[in-house]
């Protein structure tokens, strides 16, 4: 459930221009917000080098948003060679001026242990100073440290909270876990119509485990009615989006019948596009079934079968029908 680095965007405030000497010819002071701006026309054209230049100029400026860019992208390696511990110390200047996308990527690096030794108390911390300023990604990895148990004393009640907040401000993950409380009862009372809502959001900002979770409450019809053509609605966007496990649903509900004609065909094709992805007994659960399957099929169907999975794959699972 942990968030990418994100880059900020925001402008930093301008700094006045001072006059050099009397009656003389005014010169500027280079304008921080300005070389911020120049850095981040740079960026999104991929002039990395320009970029960073810019957002160096900016840095030594007191700028803390590029002061936070350029810790982004000493961590990316962008523009210049990757170093994490270079990363750090422009986040940490940043944070300390109270840069919420700078106090964000500086819990990160002590979560994960980047140009600093992992500290998750002190990620606990600037996370918290993050969400305190409404970053809603900070706002769910605290919750989830809260979850965990990690740098804080594990705190359901405080986990859900913070997942809520992260929801309302929009972050997707955050809806995510906020729908598994409510499905498990964590931190609350059990609500499978409540952890349908936040399944729902969550997949409709595209996280495959969203639309997955949101297949088998129809299917299983918690929370909403049973609805297995719903049900296959949802496994089939999580199996689109990744998720191995979605499309051997999918394949399960043309082998029983549910919601579908059975269609070997379609159990085929489906298996065949999650096999490569399933490990360990379920892989050899799903080969075994396909195979078996095979044998009562003939080499025209098998080969229908496998033409369309390679069709289904190569379209991005567009055309799948």
């Amino acid at each position: 459930m942990r968030k990418n680095l994100r880059f900020a965007a925001s402008l930093g405030l301008a700094v006045l221009a001072a006059a050099c000497g009397r009656q003389q010819a005014v010169e500027k002071a280079p304008d921080p917000a300005a070389l911020l701006a120049e850095g981040l026309a740079a960026y999104n054209q991929n002039d990395f080098p320009t970029a960073l230049a810019r957002f160096k100029a900016a840095a030594e400026l007191k700028n803390a948003a590029a002061e936070n860019n350029l810790g982004r992208m000493y961590h990316d390696g962008q523009g210049v060679e990757q170093n994490f511990a270079e990363a750090f110390k422009w986040y940490g200047l940043a944070a300390e001026a109270k840069d919420p996308a700078a106090q964000y990527n500086l819990g990160l690096a002590y979560e994960r242990g980047e140009g600093i030794a992992a500290d998750p108390q002190t990620a606990s911390r600037w996370y918290f100073a993050a969400a305190q300023q409404g970053r809603a990604d900070a706002e769910t990895n605290l919750g989830r440290l809260y979850y965990d148990g990690q740098g804080v004393q594990q705190s359901f009640p405080d986990a859900l909270k913070w997942f809520q907040s992260g929801a309302d401000h929009g972050n997707e993950m955050a809806a995510f876990n906020l729908g598994l409380m409510y499905a498990n009862g964590q931190g609350t009372a059990k609500n499978e119509a409540e952890a349908v809502k936040w399944y729902r959001v969550a997949a409709d900002k595209n996280v495959a485990a969203g639309a997955f979770n949101l297949g088998a409450m129809y299917e299983g019809g918690q929370g909403v009615k049973r609805d297995y053509a719903e049900a296959m609605k949802w496994y089939r966007l999580a199996a689109a989006q990744g998720m191995v496990e979605a499309a051997a649903n999918v394949g399960a509900f043309y082998a029983e019948g549910r919601g579908v004609p059975r269609n070997a065909g379609k159990v085929h094709m489906w298996y065949s596009l999650a096999i490569p992805s399933l490990t360990g007994d379920e892989a050899k659960s799903a080969e075994s079934f396909r195979d078996e399957l095979e044998s009562q099929m003939s080499p025209a169907q098998v080969a229908a079968a496998k033409d369309a999975a390679t069709r289904c794959k190569d379209s991005k699972f567009k055309d799948c029908d």
